[in-house]
This record gives C-alpha cells, structure tokens and sequence, in this order.
C-alpha cells in the first residue's frame, strides 16, 4: 500500500489543521491507520490510531481532547484533525498502515508509511 500525507504547514499556536493520509495499492478498509509524529532530535512518537471494523479510536495523552482521528474508507483517507495546537506540536507527521483488526502504539507494528508532513506551530 502507499501512503500520501497532507495538510501540513506553519499555523500559531491555538490554531487547527486537518491532516489527510490518502490511501492505494490495496484494500484500506481493512487496514487500520495510524499518526505518528517526530520533532527534531526526538523518538518517533504514537499519536492517533483507529481500527479498520469497527472505528475503535485511540489517542496519545498529550493529544487527547485536542486531536481526533477519522476516516473515510469510501476515499481509502485517514483524517487527523488537530485543534488548540501548541507550540510542542510541531513535528513531521506520518500516516501509517497496518493489516490487524488491532490498537498499537509502536512503530514496528506499522507495515506501511506515508512520506511525512511538517506541521509548525508557532508560539
């Protein structure tokens, strides 16, 4: 499957944007879908992530009320809706893919990632 990540860019601080991670190459309704982010220097780290049956959400503490995942398996797109944006935020986001009807925060339990989006958030 490849993966399209989009809709990042510079934003101040208590301000939105809508990530968009746009799916090919297989069938992504049976996939579940997840957000990660790294800022300079750091880990890549669990953001968001939903399952592909029934829609389970899952969410990172340090995003949880202020993010939400979607998605829309009519346009095989992931969705990552980003509010009250801090500053810490910024980071390069990757959409990732994996075939298991299953949560999990960790990098190696991703088959399949996105290029990456930079999101700036400035204070």
């Amino acid at each position: 499957v490849q993966l399209q990540a989009s809709g990042g860019g510079l934003v101040q601080a208590g301000g939105s944007l809508r990530l968009s991670c746009a799916a090919s190459g297989r069938t992504f309704s049976s996939d579940s879908m997840g957000w990660f982010r790294q800022a300079p220097g750091k880990e890549r780290e669990f953001v968001a992530a939903i399952t592909w049956s029934v829609g389970m959400t899952y969410y990172s503490d340090s995003v949880k009320g202020r993010f939400t995942i979607s998605r829309d398996n009519a346009k095989n797109t992931v969705y990552l809706q980003m509010n009250s944006l801090k500053p810490e935020d910024t980071a390069v986001y990757y959409c990732a893919a994996h075939s298991g009807n299953y949560y999990t925060p960790y990098v190696g339990g991703y088959e399949y990632w996105g290029q990456g989006t930079q999101v700036t958030v400035s204070s």
